[in-house]
């Protein structure tokens, strides 16, 4: 069940997202050649604590050579898949600390 601040902690996350100051989770792959986008995150400490699901997911998918960054950004696309030459657009809800 959402509480009050869910929601308060949802609106400032997706503001600070539109200001280019959230952060995000970055992982490259090389084999598929991917970038992965995983977030927004209030802060780089959050951010850093999902790693390790997003990479367990990867892994069990095959994917090999990652290559994960915690950073501030404001993706375009939250995959990019090189080897196809294309952005797909997950279509993913951000990832709270409370969903977990």
């Amino acid at each position: 069940m959402k509480t009050i601040w869910d929601d308060l902690k949802e609106k400032l996350i997706s503001t600070v997202n539109n200001l280019g100051m959230a952060w995000w989770v970055e992982i490259v792959t090389q084999n598929p050649r991917c970038t992965y986008y995983f977030g927004p995150f209030i802060n780089s400490v959050e951010a850093n604590l999902s790693i390790k699901g997003y990479v367990e997911d990867l892994e069990s998918e095959g994917a090999q050579g990652i290559t994960v960054t915690v950073k501030r950004c404001k993706p375009d696309s939250l995959t990019i898949a090189e080897d196809l030459g294309e952005r797909i657009d997950r279509k993913v809800t951000p990832a709270f600390s409370g969903q977990i």
